[in-house]
């Protein structure tokens, strides 16, 4: 004999009242999603979400994608452009169908020592056979990754534009590497198109199976392989973009930065901290407070207290009016880098105090070299917390500055607008690395 709990009883004499309308009542709306676009593929976990790229200008993203393949960024910068690139979401708007879009976003990841993330996108991008463009960067991951075969498919699936020089290179090297006689016959074919030395040299002896090749070359995912594959000595080539990571792996996904500590424990404090460590760059902190500590100069420990505040993801008023204090005293450069300083910290939002927004207001500090259309834009996509578009008006602006990283009046406002549209760990990356510049 079954039996029933008494509210499984109740449930069912309920459902009967209601009537036969009550099924149709509960049905579930189904909801059609987005079909996926050349964007949509992860290169990487990244922490940011598939809405990245909404409300984002497909304009924006031709003029700065590039860009990030073309000029060195700085480690804020870095991690910034190789976190963004390697988000999966669909793409700005009137973009996200773009083959060379696509490409560009492919060829920056290589560029920032991301062909792993590149290749990972690649291999789920539909209608690589069809775009040269795209073909092209996939091969040259895959090179870069040490997948000479699937870079070899790639070519050989190719059905536009297959005697582009890249195609007929690649396909020398494909066919004697397989031990194909036409090899010889593609690389004069290569050569008569457009001669090169380097290629000369290193393809020569792949076909002759003999000779000196000379120094490895590591301009590019060919010249990768074919340097491996002869076995030669990677050590004492220059390598081209993207190239080094391949050889040394790629970068943290947080920005780190080299130095070299100088005398002092303010000093070796800030390189730890410049590794990554806050911890131990808070215990010598700890160690400086003592009644018996060696007191270090007023500025360097409060640059140190602001170092630390904004690795920490804390807001310390007291060390933004020492900064503003320092920054009316003493010598002119002094005056100069407290001033930064407290720009820099005041851009992630800690708070002034009346005296001190009345002193800091004073202050003659540089104006910003960023157009004053793109701050706008920038802060403008920043309140409408537009993440993708915000961080590629940061990134424009981050690329014309160089592997230094923009000036402080252009970092604060980058350290602003990123902090305001969600991006805030990056807005403290920047403000970090602006700090440590003024060491």
């Amino acid at each position: 004999m079954l039996k029933f709990r008494p509210s499984l009883l109740v449930s069912l004499a309920l459902f009967a009242a209601a009537g036969p309308g009550a099924a149709a009542a509960q049905s579930v709306e189904s909801v059609m999603l987005p079909a996926p676009d050349l964007f949509s593929a992860a290169g990487r976990e990244t922490g940011l979400g598939s809405d990245l790229w909404k409300g984002a200008s497909a304009a924006t993203a031709r003029t700065v994608l590039p860009l990030l393949a073309q000029k060195p960024l700085s480690p804020a910068g870095s991690a910034l452009a190789r976190a963004v690139l390697a988000t999966g979401a669909r793409g700005p708007e009137g973009g996200g169908d773009d083959p060379a879009l696509a490409a560009a976003r492919a060829e920056a990841l290589i560029a920032l020592e991301e062909a792993d993330s590149a290749q990972a996108v690649l291999r789920r991008t539909g209608g690589l056979d069809r775009n040269a463009a795209l073909s092209q960067v996939a091969a040259e991951a895959a090179l870069l990754t040490g997948a000479d075969q699937e870079a070899c498919d790639i070519a050989q699936a190719l059905s536009v534009d297959r005697d582009q020089i890249y195609w007929l290179r690649l396909r020398a090297y494909c066919q004697a590497r397989a031990g194909e006689p036409a090899a010889r016959l593609t690389y004069d074919l290569a050569q008569g198109v457009e001669r090169d030395a380097i290629f000369a040299r290193l393809m020569g002896a792949k076909l002759a199976g003999a000779g000196d090749p000379g120094a490895a070359a590591l301009r590019n995912g060919l010249d990768l392989a074919l340097s491996r594959s002869l076995s030669l000595d990677l050590g004492g080539a220059e390598p081209g973009p993207g190239v080094a990571g391949a050889l040394d792996g790629p970068p943290p996904p947080q920005a780190r930065w080299p130095m070299i500590a100088g005398d002092g424990p303010v000093s070796a404090a800030m390189a730890v901290l410049a590794q990554g460590d806050l911890a131990l760059a808070e215990g010598v902190r700890s160690a400086l407070a003592q009644d018996d500590a060696p007191q270090p100069d007023a500025l360097d420990l409060a640059l140190l207290d602001a170092l630390i505040a904004a690795a920490a993801d804390r807001q310390d008023a007291p060390t933004l009016d020492r900064l503003v204090e320092r920054g009316g005293v003493g010598e002119a450069h002094h005056r100069r880098r407290a001033q930064e300083a407290a720009l820099l910290l005041a851009a992630l939002g800690t708070p002034f105090s009346p005296q001190a927004r009345g002193e800091f207001a004073a202050f003659a500090l540089p104006q910003p070299k960023a157009p004053v259309a793109r701050a706008f834009a920038m802060d403008q996509a920043a309140n409408s917390k537009l993440a993708g578009e915000t961080a590629l008006l940061a990134l424009w602006t981050s690329a014309e500055a160089g592997p230094n990283g923009p000036a402080a009046a252009d970092r604060a406002r980058i350290i602003s607008a990123l902090a305001a549209a969600g991006l805030h760990d990056h807005a403290r990356a920047y403000a970090v690395e602006g700090l440590l510049a003024l060491r």
